[in-house]
C-alpha cells in the first residue's frame, strides 16, 4: 500500500512526504503502516473534528508528533518559518503533514514550493481550495485579496 486515498483530502507530495486532512486514531495506524515516523499537524487542537489527544495516539503507535497551531483566519510569517524549519530538520524521513482539511497544509506547500515545482504545488492547493483573503499576502496572491476561501467541488 502506497497511498491512503480514503483519507479526507490524501495528497503525495513527494515519495516521502503526504498530506491530508485530519486523519482518525485507525487512519493514522495506516499512515504508520506506510512507514512514516513523523506526523506534523498545522490545525488547532480545539477545532471541530480534532482527535482529543493527537499527541498520544502518535506517540502510542511509535511516531514523533510536531505540532504547528496554525489560526486559520490569520497565518503568520513564523508560522511558515516553524513549518519550513520542521520540514529541514527531517531530510530523509517519512512525513505526514495534515491539519483539519488540507486547507492550511496545501497552502504551506505552496509557499514552500521552489520554482520548478510551483505548478505542480498550486495544482495540488487548487485540487483542495481556492485560498481568500485571509491567505492572499501569505501564499503571494494579489488577486485572492478580498475574495474569499472557496473549496473545490463545493464552490468551483
Amino acid at each position: 500500500m502506497t497511498d491512503l486515498p480514503h483519507i479526507l483530502n490524501w495528497r503525495r507530495i513527494t515519495p516521502r512526504i503526504t498530506t491530508s486532512g485530519q486523519p482518525s486514531a485507525r487512519e493514522l495506524a495506516e499512515i504508520r503502516a506506510l512507514g512514516v515516523t513523523h506526523i506534523i499537524n498545522l490545525g488547532i487542537h480545539n477545532t471541530e473534528g480534532a482527535l482529543p489527544d493527537e499527541a498520544g495516539t502518535v506517540a502510542d503507535l511509535g511516531m514523533t508528533y510536531v505540532h504547528i497551531p496554525v489560526d486559520f483566519v490569520a497565518p503568520t510569517d513564523q508560522d511558515f518559518e516553524d513549518f519550513a524549519a520542521a520540514l529541514a530538520a527531517l531530510p530523509d524521513t517519512k512525513i505526514h503533514v495534515h491539519c483539519i482539511y488540507n486547507a492550511r497544509v496545501s497552502a504551506f506547500f505552496y509557499r514552500h514550493a521552489q520554482d520548478d515545482a510551483r505548478a505542480a504545488a498550486f495544482d495540488t492547493m487548487d485540487s483542495i481550495w481556492r485560498p481568500g483573503d485571509d491567505w492572499a499576502d501569505f501564499i503571494g496572491d494579489p488577486k485572492a485579496k478580498g475574495q474569499p476561501n472557496r473549496y473545490a467541488g463545493d464552490d468551483y
